[in-house]
This record gives C-alpha cells, sequence and structure tokens, in this order.
C-alpha cells in the first residue's frame, strides 16, 4: 500500500488524520514520516488495515514476505533486551560524573562553587551547535556537507545535560524506565538534513518552554525524551552507538577536569584536530568500549601536546 492510499482509507476507518490513525495502532510519529518518504506502508500495517475493514482476504503477499518484515524487528527487541541494563549504566555513571564536577546536592542547581546549574540552558546552546554542523546557513558554504560525526557527538552531548535534568527531577531506577521504551528504534541510513535541523530545534522549544513557564517540568521531560530518540532515529544515530559515544564522551569530560578544564588550562585541540575527533577515532578501534582504556589512551595521545 501507498502512503497516499492510506490518507484515504483512514478517513474511511473514521480517524480524521495518519496521526490519530498511528497513534491508535501505537506508532510513533517519526514511522510516518518514514512512510511518507519512501511512500509505502509496512505490510503488517496494511494488514491491521484490512482487519479494521472487515475483509476476509489478507493482503496479497506471501509468508516469506511477512517473515522478512518481521525479522528485522525481531532482532532489534532482542537487542533492546540490554537496554536497561546499558541505561542504567549510563545513568550512574552521569550522575558519578555531576558528583565529581559541581559536588553532592548539584540536584538542589546549585554547584559546589556557589554557581548555578541550568541544564536547560545547556541543552539550548548544545542544539544550536549541532545545527551549526550542518550547511544551514543562506549565505555561505551553501553547498556543504553535514558533519555527521560531529552532529552524533553533539547530540551525545545533549544527551549528558538531559539525563543530568532527569536526575535533578527524579532518580535512577525512574529514569530507566521513562527512557527504556524509547530506546527501541532503527535509525534512519538516509539523514534529510532539513528535517534533522528541524526536529533538533524542537529540543530547544521545550527547553525555553519549560524555562518561561510556559511547560510543566515533568510532562516536559517526557516530551524531551521523546523528541530527543526521534532526532536520534532522524539523524542516523542509532542507541548502541549513542551509548557508545556516551561512554567516550562521558571519559572525555572526566579526563578534561582531571586535565585543568575548569582552571583554563586544558588544551582542547590536539595538534589540528579537536579531543571530541580524538575520542570518536580511538573508539572506532575498539570493540567493546571500557572507561578505564579508553583513559589510558587518550592520556597516551594528549601528553604529545601538554
Amino acid at each position: 500500500m501507498l502512503y497516499e492510499d492510506l490518507k484515504i482509507v483512514t478517513k474511511t476507518l473514521g480517524f480524521l488524520t495518519i496521526e490519530d490513525f498511528a497513534k491508535y495502532i501505537g506508532v510513533k510519529p517519526s514511522d510516518i514520516l518514514e512512510w511518507e518518504s519512501k511512500d509505502e506502508i509496512p505490510y503488517t500495517v496494511s494488514l491491521i488495515i484490512h482487519l479494521l475493514k472487515g475483509e476476509k482476504e489478507l493482503p496479497n503477499t506471501t509468508l516469506d514476505n511477512v517473515i522478512e518484515e518481521c525479522l528485522p524487528l525481531a532482532s532489534l527487541l532482542e537487542e533492546a533486551s540490554s537496554f536497561p541494563h546499558k541505561l542504567e549504566d549510563m545513568f550512574l555513571l552521569q550522575k558519578e560524573l555531576n558528583d565529581s564536577t559541581n559536588g553532592k546536592n548539584w540536584e538542589l542547581g546549585i554547584n559546589k562553587y556557589n554557581k548555578e546549574i541550568n541544564w536547560l540552558r545547556c541543552i539550548h546552546m548544545e542544539v544550536a551547535e549541532l545545527i551549526d554542523s550542518a550547511p544551514w546557513k543562506h549565505w555561505k558554504n551553501i553547498a556543504a556537507e553535514p558533519d555527521m560525526n560531529n552532529i552524533h557527538v553533539e547530540l551525545v552531548d545533549i544527551w549528558h545535560f538531559l539525563m543530568s535534568y532527569i536526575l535533578q527531577e527524579t532518580n535512577v531506577p525512574k529514569a530507566v524506565s521513562l527512557v527504556n521504551t524509547h530506546c527501541i528504534y532503527e535509525a534512519l541510513e538516509d539523514v534529510d538534513v532539513k528535517i534533522m535541523i528541524k526536529e533538533s530545534e524542537k529540543l530547544s522549544y521545550i527547553a525555553l518552554a519549560i524555562e518561561t513557564g510556559n511547560m510543566p517540568s515533568f510532562s516536559g521531560i517526557e516530551r524531551f525524551i521523546d523528541q530527543f530518540f526521534r532526532t536520534c532515529k532522524i539523524a542516523g544515530l542509532s542507541f548502541n552507538w549513542l551509548q557508545k559515544l556516551y561512554i567516550g564522551k562521558n571519559c572525555l569530560n572526566q579526563f578534561r577536569q582531571d586535565n585543568g578544564y575548569k582552571e583554563g588550562t586544558y588544551i582542547k585541540i590536539w595538534g589540528t584536530q579537536e579531543d571530541n575527533v580524538v575520542m570518536v577515532e580511538i573508539l572506532d578501534t575498539l570493540d567493546n568500549v571500557d572507561f578505564d582504556t579508553l583513559y589510558k589512551k587518550l592520556d597516551k595521545a594528549y601528553s604529545k601536546f601538554k
């Protein structure tokens, strides 16, 4: 079934919009974008439509087609069984980093130097850096390619601050339960830069809405989580690579703190490359990311530029 056909069929079934139909069958808005871009509806959705219409004959296909379509989902669900453990590890690492960097009780919004902590502003600023990694300017470098590696790193930076904001409002077990189901998605291989920019900007809108009192904090967290992973999917960043990059960036953040980042003596450009780039290059050489091993490799690379 084509996407255009779906528009007509859903209305005959009593749904005002495709979004209403998607919500009814438990499909995320990001999936609708993918259907529209491909102008094709998954067989399983076609099957649901036929069942709702009360038709006895199933859509014209074979059992092999059904199995082929369901296998990626089955594989993703099997992989997702490890997500709660990975999420817990990330939230615990983030809490440990915040305790070390900001001192105990940072959740109250003040660090050990009596400096105000504003995670919402942090998210807003990181979104700006993400957008600057894409050729959005109409007056400069209009034919440039987006720096997808750095965009993924900026998403990880946003994830650091989003986790911190979630932990400020709740605790680790609750945080894991809030995020867990949102991690099950397939990252797009073909990234539409315009859509990616628009979706990332929505993270700023949510941050500003909460900051200005136009959105309650807890409902804002739920919106944040959903929009963040929607942006990751559209940007081609899988949850597993997000987790790997997060451990890498968490390690780098700790490394920065240990080498004078707060005092202003840390060297961020290593030769001709930013430390983020060096960290990603090291990650590419590791099958399994281990904090201690990565820290040692960063220390060895940095020692050349001290």
